[in-house]
């Protein structure tokens, strides 16, 4: 018989961090006029406010461009660690 018995002390949890790279900042950069990216990300607010100067004004698409850059050049890490944990809802 096996032993099947495992040393949890030394094999911590392993957790999976979803990250939504790169979802996001093709998002932000077809369509960010409409802060689907920030839906997609779980900035509600900051979605809705997107969504209005992309209606509105226009600006919308242009800090959509520029955020979908952001988004993709920064590495997985970064960007879990900024957009996903620490809740930064522009730039």
């Amino acid at each position: 018989m096996e032993n099947t018995k495992t040393e949890h002390w030394n094999n911590p949890p392993q957790y999976e961090q979803e990250n939504k790279k790169v979802v996001a900042g093709i998002l932000a950069i077809l369509i960010g006029a409409l802060g689907i990216h920030k839906f997609y990300l779980g900035y509600t607010k900051e979605g809705i406010i997107q969504l209005l100067l992309g209606l509105m004004c226009g600006i919308g698409g242009v800090i959509g461009i520029i955020e979908g850059i952001l988004y993709l050049t920064k590495t997985d890490e970064e960007f879990y660690q900024t957009y996903q944990v620490g809740y930064k809802g522009w730039f």
